[in-house]
């Protein structure tokens, strides 16, 4: 089976705006009483706004005093201080490795696609001056349902018309592991500490396409030993 796409989550694998969101969190959660640590933000990496809040209100024993209205009002105060915070973000932004790894995909002929639970991710792409790298963008407008759940990833391959057995998906939160597992696609993660994943990665630096070649060739040996080339760029 030929490789023809390479999905990838935003935040932690295209740039970083974990600490981005931690402190616009940790704001909103201050203004209720709840005071949260970098430690239980990694707890938030991967899910949508509203799944983060809610155990954010868990985690403060809240959940009785916030009904569906107040709940939205405070993912929306979240959500407008993250976005002053993304004017942060410029083309230097984005993560070691990256930038040469889509354009070896893109010369390869690899169909590139985002899946992202973050609203925001049109804006960032922007930000970072990397929108045309990417042939489609699956976010949180798209899909209602957020990670583990694979609707994200299987509404990625879909755009980008490949089916998601010929597909990777490279993510760095455990939620997104499990997502693109589910989602019948091989598995990339950034980040040690994770499980399950097809193939494991200290940071982007180590995310080039001639791992990410060999990696698809040591699991379709068939296809590798009859010939079919996989699309390896300058592998």
């Amino acid at each position: 089976m030929k490789l023809k796409g390479v999905v990838f989550d935003l935040d932690g694998v295209i740039t970083d705006t974990a600490h981005l969101h931690f402190i616009a969190w940790r704001q909103v959660a201050a203004e209720i009483g709840i005071a949260i640590d970098e430690a239980f933000n990694h707890q938030l990496k991967g899910i949508s706004r509203m799944a983060s809040l809610e155990r954010i209100l868990r985690h403060g024993g809240k959940e009785a005093q916030f009904d569906a209205a107040r709940r939205m009002a405070l993912a929306e105060r979240k959500n407008a201080r993250y976005v002053q915070l993304l004017a942060s973000l410029t083309p230097e932004s984005v993560l070691p490795g990256i930038l040469p790894l889509l354009a070896e995909l893109r010369d390869g002929g690899m169909r590139i696609g985002l899946a992202s639970v973050s609203l925001n991710a049109p804006a960032i792409l922007r930000a970072l001056g990397i929108e045309q790298a990417f042939d489609f963008c699956a976010d949180a407008a798209r899909v209602g349902r957020s990670k583990p759940d694979p609707a994200i990833f299987l509404a990625a391959c879909a755009g980008l018309g490949i089916r998601p057995a010929e597909a990777i998906g490279v993510e760095d939160a455990q939620a997104g592991i499990e997502a693109i597992n589910a989602a019948g696609m091989l598995s990339v993660g950034i980040g040690l500490d994770l499980r399950g994943a097809g193939l494991l990665l200290d940071s982007t630096r180590q995310l080039t396409w001639h791992r990410l070649s060999a990696f698809w060739a040591a699991q379709h040996p068939k296809a590798n030993s009859s010939g079919e080339h996989n699309g390896s760029v300058n592998a």
